[in-house]
């Protein structure tokens, strides 16, 4: 089997990466991306490298209080148990200050393909001043002002640019995930003498965010104080980020020679958000990483009925030919791994033979982590008539989010009321670890984001690599990978009745939580109770229909064939 490379070095640029759980590095779903990203070029064994910042004191360790108050301590991580130095420097003007970047070095080594480095710039030298030496410390720079995360993104782009070519890599793409490098774009521009078709030529733009106003931008006036004033004039940005800011997406859609969106429904959306690039917004589906987000159990299974799964996992549509027996006995196995894990880490008691939900996202308001109790009542009506659930939750607020940290205490609140009638857990401090197993431990994964805020999601894929079915609302991924009744289940109608129906938040949450219920009570729980057979044929579904295609390889593979071939 061939694959396409490409003539030059690709050049990923990820504001966070999710590289080993023990490298602090990420803040969620879009550095686990990252991760899997290299990861698949590493596989497939394309000249690429990786480029992000150092990101030492991580987004920093969560830990819940008794009554679910969110407290984020600082969490930094040992780089060099990690990471290599490098024997490198570049500099940068920022504001008036001579700013100078190092660098350190992570290897991504993939068993079948080749390696794949990291590059992560580091601020933190004794020739810089105080706050530029931050700039490189904690994903996001929580709590810093937009001047202070402004200059953050300068470093990513301009400073990653100027660190890959002391290094010597022979760039031909420029790949930017997601707006924050677009900074990258003023650096190319200056060395092709403003050549805006000649930078295109070596641009790319993956776009995440399905909300307008979730998309970063700042005043020009910024810009224009931070800005090396040798490197391009106001005059030449605001050609490429028009409307009196400097918005980092549009900055990225004007001068990239392919756009796509993270799915294809992502792909509508972001077509009306910016309908003068429509035409050129394409769609790569996002994939996860299958031999890193299989557990042991299954990967055994799966070593038995399908050779080289790991390279090739397409071969996963062969689970469909897995008899009943090891498939539950791996997957029970799993469960028995989550218990174990659950009980350790808090203390609470999970029951082997009850169905188990299990929900992990980042806790912002869209995702709606509280949406299974919006009606307390009826949730309680469907488990005396339909059988027991319990349930376990995991992931952070961000810091600084009062909203967020409202969320996980709405569950603790959830907990503290059903304790008697149902088991809810809260697990601490989400990171690659606790999401392996939980994804392929739990019985079903629950995700009922508000549509059309979920640009694609990747745990429900990484949920069905272990024939774990997903019960969501239909956006993101789930547009393309849902299979009423065959690889998970629906929740609410789809994305184009509630934009027909003009419904308001609380109308499309009352919606949805209804048809949970409904759909718990008439299918999910009847299924897994009392229809053994079916439910062992749904696991095996969403390994074959859905492991077989959210993956990294095809996503890579697309990448290859559509964005760095185009």
């Amino acid at each position: 089997m061939t694959t396409l490379q490409p003539d030059g070095t690709i050049a990923y640029f990820s504001m966070e990466y999710g590289l080993e759980n023990g490298m602090n590095t990420y803040n969620g779903g879009l550095g686990i991306l990252a991760g899997d990203v290299v990861r698949g070029f590493a596989d497939l064994d394309v000249d690429a490298v990786g480029l992000t910042l150092l990101n030492d004191r991580g987004l920093g360790h969560q830990y819940i209080d008794e009554y679910g108050t969110q407290h984020i301590e600082p969490a930094p991580w040992p780089v060099e148990e990690f990471c290599e130095p490098l024997d490198a420097t570049v500099e940068m003007t920022i504001g008036d200050e001579t700013v100078t970047i190092g660098a350190w070095r992570y290897d991504v080594v993939s068993e079948h393909g080749g390696t794949v480095p990291v590059i992560m710039l580091d601020t933190d030298r004794e020739e810089n001043p105080h706050w530029i030496r931050e700039l490189t410390h904690r994903v996001y720079a929580p709590g810093k002002d937009d001047r202070f995360k402004l200059a953050v993104y300068l470093v990513l782009g301009i400073g990653g640019v100027r660190m890959l070519d002391e290094l010597g890599y022979d760039v031909s793409t420029y790949h930017m995930n997601e707006g924050h490098a677009s900074f990258l774009t003023l650096e190319l521009l200056a060395r092709n003498d403003l050549d805006a078709d000649a930078v295109r030529e070596q641009c790319v733009f993956t776009t995440h965010t399905p909300v307008a106003a979730a998309h970063d931008e700042y005043p020009i006036e910024m810009l224009d104080e931070l800005l090396d004033d040798d490197l391009i004039s106001m005059y030449t940005v605001r050609q490429y980020s028009p409307r009196g800011k400097i918005h980092t997406t549009r900055l990225a859609l004007n001068l990239s020679r392919y756009v796509n969106g993270v799915a294809k429904r992502h792909q509508e959306v972001s077509r009306e958000m910016f309908p003068e690039h429509a035409e050129n917004i394409d769609a790569i589906t996002n994939g996860a990483h299958v031999p890193t987000w299989v557990g042991d159990e299954m990967a055994e299974v799966f070593d038995e009925h399908m050779r080289n799964w790991r390279r090739f996992p397409t071969k996963l549509q062969h689970a469909t030919l897995i008899d009943d027996q090891p498939l539950w006995e791996a997957h029970q196995a799993q469960k028995r791994d989550l218990i174990d894990y659950v009980e350790d880490r808090q203390g609470v008691e999970l029951d082997e033979d009850v169905l188990t939900l299990g929900f992990a996202r980042r806790a912002v308001p869209y995702k709606r982590a509280p949406l299974l109790f919006e009606d307390v009542d009826r949730l309680r009506e469907v488990i005396a008539r339909s059988g027991d659930v319990q349930i376990v939750y995991a992931g952070k607020a961000f810091p600084g989010d009062p909203r967020g940290r409202e969320i996980i205490e709405q569950i603790y609140a959830y907990a503290d009321e059903l304790e008697d009638e149902i088991t809810i857990t809260y697990l601490e401090n989400y990171d690659m670890e606790m999401g392996l197993t939980l994804t392929s431990g739990v019985d079903v994964w629950l995700n009922n984001p508000r549509r059309p805020r979920e640009a694609s999601g990747t745990s429900g894929m990484k949920a069905a690599f272990n024939g774990v079915p997903q019960f969501s609302t239909i956006d993101g991924w789930w547009v393309e990978g849902h299979i009423e009744g065959e690889t998970g289940w629906s929740i609410g109608p789809e994305p184009h009745s509630l934009r027909e129906e003009r419904m308001t938040d609380a109308k499309e949450t009352l919606v949805d939580s209804t048809a949970l219920y409904d759909k718990l009570e008439n299918d999910v729980l009847p299924t897994y109770y009392d229809d053994r057979e079916k439910w062992i044929d749904i696991m095996r579904n969403a390994i074959a229909f859905n492991g077989s295609r959210y993956h990294a390889r095809r996503m890579m593979e697309e990448y290859l064939a559509d964005a760095y071939d185009a």
